[in-house]
């Protein structure tokens, strides 16, 4: 796999202008997940028209067309649940280094953030952890790349204090704040760390209130009565309320599941689960209590919206996290927590909801934001999404090419191989 689009055989992609902001471009083509072969026309940040195949043409402007034969046109992911600030630090420091500083940080977020772009992912929340020996310095690092990849993706922070009650919760109280005024979107943190975890909670809620941001909560989810108070707190906050990675909740009985579901239906929560490991605030994997993915039928039967997202990317937690919410999609779907339409839904549309971000179709007026998978179908491209094209605000922003080839066997004839993956 490559990070260029090479101009191998059978590869359709082709760019005939730039596209610089503003300027229309033409996806022309595209197969969509009914089935359909259009044109779709974009002009800014928004899909402008979609047509039937061939019958579409740049604006007026100099536009650039994108041959998408032999692609599948989605609605592109979004990450609702990162962690840019320890991403990417798997392997150990060498013996004497020094700590990272805030460019290192900086770095590995850019990095990070990169790598999902990369995979589809236009529009990205990275949980931070503030307070202690770094204080604010690793949120500001997030900033920054933030900052610098403006026009490429979307990436906002959540600031996650330690301790937020009693003596030593003060310092954190106040850190949290100074953090949301720094520029974070959103406030969360671990209740169940806290000594009081219901005091956390209300914390985090009083300051969501003050300042009219999002709360995104990690906990594990093992404690039925714990998750109700949240719910009966959280429930109707405006601008919404996240939790994850919940798996505890496939450890409990599945008629105490299934109460605790329909409390957070309820209280219109969303359930941000992790199919591709854990990310390490509390989980500890062990004989007797084994890492689980939340129990996304139970939940999505009771009317809980449930997105997905990667967690942990190649740091302590997840030496092999991969970011790649294609693979939490897939995951879902081979183990039979949703189709791969609902699946799929999990990683696009619901985590983008998750995030406060509008609603994405391939239909003229909604964003252009959008993923090409090489591919017929969703069950396909999903099982082999290696070559990919990734638009943000109308833009051509990622591509990603695979090619496989096979040995030549120069006693035998030709086998008939294909070249070129279809995935």
């Amino acid at each position: 796999m490559t990070d260029s689009e090479p101009r191998e055989p059978g590869n359709h992609v082709r760019e005939t202008t730039d596209t610089a902001p503003g300027r229309s471009l033409v996806l022309c083509g595209a197969r969509l997940a009914d089935g359909r072969t259009v044109d779709v026309r974009l002009v800014g940040d928004r899909i402008e028209a979609v047509g039937t195949a061939g019958s579409l043409r740049t604006a007026h402007d100099g536009g650039s067309r994108v041959d998408l034969a032999g692609y599948l046109l989605l609605p592109a992911p979004a990450e609702p649940h990162a962690h840019y600030d320890t991403a990417l630090t798997a392997e150990p420091p060498a013996p004497g280094a020094a700590a990272p500083g805030p460019e290192e940080v900086q770095r590995r977020a850019t990095e990070a953030a990169l790598l999902q772009l990369g995979h589809g992912a236009t529009a990205l929340r990275s949980h931070v952890h503030i307070g202690d020996v770094a204080g604010l310095r690793s949120l500001e690092a997030v900033l920054q790349a933030r900052r610098a990849l403006r026009g490429l993706v979307e990436l906002t922070a959540v600031a996650v204090p330690r301790l937020l009650t009693g003596a030593a919760g003060a310092e954190g109280l106040a850190m949290l704040r100074d953090a949301v005024k720094m520029g974070a979107g959103a406030v969360g943190g671990c209740p169940d760390l806290d000594p009081d975890p219901g005091g956390y909670v209300e914390a985090v809620l009083e300051v969501a209130a003050e300042h009219g941001c999002p709360v995104d909560l990690h906990t594990e989810g093992d404690d039925p009565a714990r998750l109700a108070r949240l719910a009966a707190a959280a429930g109707g906050l405006r601008p919404g309320v996240a939790l994850g990675p919940c798996g505890g909740l496939a450890r409990l009985p599945h008629q105490v599941a299934l109460r605790t579901a329909d409390r957070l239906a309820a209280a219109g929560v969303t359930v941000v689960c992790l199919p591709q490991g854990t990310c390490g605030m509390l989980e500890r994997p062990s004989p007797g209590s084994p890492s689980r993915v939340a129990p996304v039928r139970v939940l999505a039967a009771a009317g809980v919206a449930v997105a997905a997202g990667s967690g942990a990317l190649r740091d302590a937690a997840n030496p092999v996290g991969r970011g790649d919410p294609l693979e939490a999609a897939f995951l879902l779907a081979s183990h039979g927590e949703a189709r791969p339409e609902r699946a799929y839904d999990a990683v696009s549309s619901r985590a983008r909801a998750a995030m406060g971000l509008p609603e994405v179709r391939v239909e003229a007026g909604f964003p252009a934001e959008l993923l090409a998978v090489r591919g017929a179908e969703l069950a396909g491209a999903l099982s082999l999404a290696y070559s990919r094209i990734v638009v943000h605000r109308g833009r051509v922003v990622a591509r990603t090419s695979a090619v496989r080839e096979y040995c030549d066997l120069a006693a035998s004839p030709d086998p008939g191989l294909p070249r070129q993956s279809q995935g």
